[in-house]
């Protein structure tokens, strides 16, 4: 029962985290450019919207490796 309840937590973060990345700028403007906000951007620097998807980012990874390790000791 436990083991289904991770399977299920870890592709749902795993989907969450595709979209997270692909939400990222690369050399384009990424989330910004989406909002709109695509000149003024670049000159100054991270926008609140970019930082936040930066920590949202990193606390899914953070979710993701736990579920990961726990499904990997719990098979074992």
């Amino acid at each position: 029962m436990l083991t289904d309840i991770l399977v299920v937590v870890d592709l749902f973060v795993a989907l969450a985290l595709v979209v997270l990345v692909l939400l990222h700028s690369g050399r384009g403007g990424g989330l910004s450019d989406m909002f709109g906000a695509s000149t003024g951007s670049a000159a100054a620097g991270s926008t609140v919207a970019e930082r936040n998807l930066d920590r949202i980012t990193v606390v899914f990874v953070l979710v993701f490796a736990f579920v990961t390790v726990a499904l990997s000791l719990r098979w074992s």
